[in-house]
Parts: structure tokens; C-alpha cells; sequence
């Protein structure tokens, strides 16, 4: 830049303030943009920016409310700093790259699962491939609703025998992470909803995650609650906070009651931990008991 206006005649009228702001060039960090949460492997993050911006992450739209309220969802394994750029109404523009702290995961030894259930034989991979389809179309709704804005509970008490992120080893076979947190409690235990939603998935026997419930808490923002004994709620129902909705059960590929619960911004897994307070892990062994 020096070597660009060396040669230039400024004029009287030219201020100081001016100078810097040709030699800056649009006050790009005065659109708004605020944080709430971590930017950490399995977060979720609530931003909020100006009314009427639009915004992008790592490239791609992301819906914002008619108040500037838009998300941000952090995958497992993602190393790379978010990008984000935001245009305001008036056409100014903020870039921000936010780094993305890294974590280390368990590793989970769990035996005694039926073996079909972990190398599922060919005559049920159809039925596993439709069942994926029908979670994965539930997750994918995408509208303008804010329910997320209530804030998250915890869905149920219960000692922690299960974490995001931990590497699966089941009867001695190394498998995919577990996306969820596992939550223990007795078969038939009372499950609530976190936050205000509309059910987007019922499904009473699933292969892998037997009765399946999965509720919509707008912007692409998804609670998925499974080896449920009962589910107490139908599709396209609203619910609200606190609301009972299911009871905890064993179906599935599971070892033992209890509640697996896990938190989706679209196809991003995250960490349900990170949108509720903490506790303890209790019960959480090497070699776990809980699916």
C-alpha cells in the first residue's frame, strides 16, 4: 500500500480520517457479529449479526431470522478455522475466521452385542438403507423457526455411561464413533423434550436404534432420542420444553436401558454436551455397557 499512494497529492480537504479509510478501504467490521458458544470440535454455535444481513459459512447460505440470528455447527473431526462472511442490507461486508479448538476422544470397548447387529447380515441391509433414509430426510427439514432460542435441558436424570465423539469397539471389531451422549435409566423412565419442537421422525422398531424419535427445532437444528420402549408423540406434532415424549428403553442395538441422545445441524453430528449444563460421567467404563 505505501508504495500505491507515495506518489499521490493529497488534497487540503483530505482528513486524517479519510486517509485511513482509503488506506483500509469499507469499515467492514462494523456489520455486527456476536458468539454464543464454542468453537470446538462438536459445538454448536448461536451467532447473531445485523437484522436483513445474509450470511454465508464456509461458503455455503445459511439461514438467518428476520432478527440475525443464524447457526453455526462444528463436526467431529473438522480441523479448519469457519469462515464467515456477512452482507448487511446496506452492502457492507464482514469476513470472520474463527479457529476450531481440537479434542481428544475416548475409546469405547462394548461386548456381548448380538453379532448380526454389529456385521448386519445381507438380508437386512435393504431395511437398514431405508431406515437411514427416513433419519437422514428427518434431519434434513429446514425452516424459519427459532425453537432453539428456548435454550436445551437435559431430557431426562441419569448417570452419563456413553460420550460424543468416542470410538466404538464392538465385540472387538473397531466401528464407527458414537454421536450421542448416553444417558442410563430404567425401561420405561420418562423422557421430555430438551426444546420446543415438531416431530419429525416417529418410528417405533428401528434396526440399529430400535424406537426412534427425532423433533425439529428449527434452522436445521435436530434432537434424535433412540432405543426407546414407547414414543408418546406423532409426526408433525408441536412440543414443547419440558414435555414428556417417550420413555427410555433397550431396542436396538443395545446392551442395556437407556437414553442415547443426539443433536444434528443437518448432516453435521454434534455434541449434545455442548448446548446443555454440565455433568458428571458417572458410570462411564472402558468397556461400556451401553450402545
Amino acid at each position: 500500500m505505501p508504495v500505491l499512494y507515495q506518489h499521490m497529492r493529497l488534497s487540503p480537504l483530505l482528513t486524517a480520517a479519510t486517509l485511513t479509510l482509503a488506506l483500509t478501504g469499507p469499515a467492514m467490521s462494523e456489520v455486527p457479529l456476536d458468539f454464543d458458544g464454542q468453537f470446538r470440535q462438536g459445538g454448536l454455535v448461536v451467532a447473531r449479526t445485523e437484522a436483513g444481513a445474509a450470511v454465508d459459512v464456509d461458503g455455503h447460505p445459511a439461514r438467518v431470522s428476520p432478527d440475525g440470528v443464524f447457526l453455526v455447527g462444528i463436526g467431529r473431526d473438522r480441523i479448519e478455522p469457519v469462515e464467515i462472511r456477512i452482507i448487511s442490507p446496506t452492502g457492507e461486508e464482514r469476513l470472520a475466521e474463527k479457529p476450531v479448538s481440537t479434542r481428544e476422544y475416548r475409546i469405547q470397548r462394548i461386548d456381548g452385542l448380538p453379532q448380526r447387529q454389529v456385521s448386519p447380515p445381507e438380508d437386512v441391509l435393504e431395511r437398514i438403507r431405508q431406515e437411514a433414509n427416513l433419519a437422514r430426510s428427518a434431519r434434513m427439514r429446514d425452516d424459519p423457526r427459532t425453537d432453539f432460542l428456548a435454550g436445551f435441558i437435559w431430557p431426562l436424570d441419569g448417570p452419563i455411561t456413553g460420550v460424543y465423539g468416542s470410538q466404538r469397539i464392538l465385540n472387538g471389531e473397531p466401528r464407527r464413533p458414537h454421536f450421542g451422549v448416553d444417558v442410563a435409566a430404567p425401561v420405561g423412565t420418562p423422557v421430555v423434550a430438551p426444546a420446543p419442537g415438531i416431530i419429525s421422525l416417529a418410528h417405533p422398531d428401528m434396526y440399529y436404534s430400535g424406537g426412534t424419535l427425532i423433533m425439529d427445532h428449527g434452522h436445521g437444528l435436530s434432537s434424535t432420542f433412540i432405543h426407546l420402549s414407547r414414543i408418546l408423540v406423532t409426526e408433525g406434532q408441536r412440543v414443547e420444553q419440558g414435555q414428556v415424549v417417550a420413555e427410555v428403553g433397550a431396542t436396538g442395538r443395545a446392551t442395556g436401558p437407556h437414553l442415547d441422545w443426539r443433536i444434528n445441524l443437518f448432516e453435521s453430528r454434534l455434541d449434545p454436551e455442548s448446548v446443555v449444563p454440565p455433568r458428571s460421567s458417572q458410570g462411564l467404563l472402558e468397556n461400556g455397557v451401553r450402545e
